[in-house]
């Protein structure tokens, strides 16, 4: 918004979990957004996500570098058309350990690089449930960026799915880095808002791309 009474400020949900607003300055925004539009192109593109329970998730992804399906990670897109996953972009991982820098500090950054994008795409009804990013062998932390509609981001601990829980705003360009003690934090998104994406961007929806270390 251009005129906010009380501007936003970074500030830690939880030990480990820095959110920071307005990080991704509007043109890479756009370039974001047009490399997502590229990688959701088959092969290997946006797919639904079927849980083992046959169920379906609301919003639908993409990946890059390796697979994701519940509940493990393959170099092919198992539940979907089969295909080699497209590449981890060596800008991506340039530009999570840039983020981990800003939100956490220097020493927080791991030593192992950056090597999976799981990108998700909310339209007006999707939602996603409260659960935890435990598919990894490593304990490096996780990279969330937003693009397009704002949500509600629901940020919980690492003991259980319900309370104590933090309800966090996302915009367009804000960062979300979690690692340390809530590495394992459960989280997750209830709602999101149609009609907030800055309309520069071209976005109907929400786009977040969730950077992580598999340690595989």
């Amino acid at each position: 918004m251009d005129a906010e009474l009380f501007p936003r400020s970074r500030g830690e949900t939880a030990p480990g979990a820095v959110h920071v607003p307005d990080w991704l300055e509007p043109a890479r925004q756009s370039e974001l957004l047009h490399a997502c539009r590229e990688w959701a192109r088959p092969p290997a593109g946006l797919r639904t996500v079927r849980t083992p329970g046959g169920g379906t998730m609301t919003a639908r992804q993409v990946c890059l570098g390796r697979h994701w399906y519940p509940y493990g990670y393959a170099p092919t897109a198992v539940d979907g058309d089969g295909a080699p996953v497209k590449p981890f972009p060596a800008r991506l991982g340039h530009l999570a350990r840039r983020a981990v820098t800003d939100a956490l500090g220097a020493e927080a950054v791991p030593a192992e690089p950056y090597d999976i994008a799981l990108i998700n795409f909310y339209d007006a009804d999707a939602r996603m449930g409260m659960h935890r990013d435990a598919d990894e062998r490593s304990d490096a932390p996780v990279v969330s960026l937003s693009l397009g509609d704002t949500c509600l981001f629901r940020f919980g601990n690492p003991r259980t799915r319900t309370r104590p829980h933090t309800d966090v705003e996302l915009r367009s360009g804000d960062l979300f880095v979690f690692g340390g003690p809530s590495r394992l934090a459960y989280h997750g998104v209830p709602k999101v808002h149609p009609g907030t994406a800055p309309p520069e961007l071209g976005l109907a929806g929400r786009l977040n791309i969730t950077l992580r270390v598999s340690g595989l």
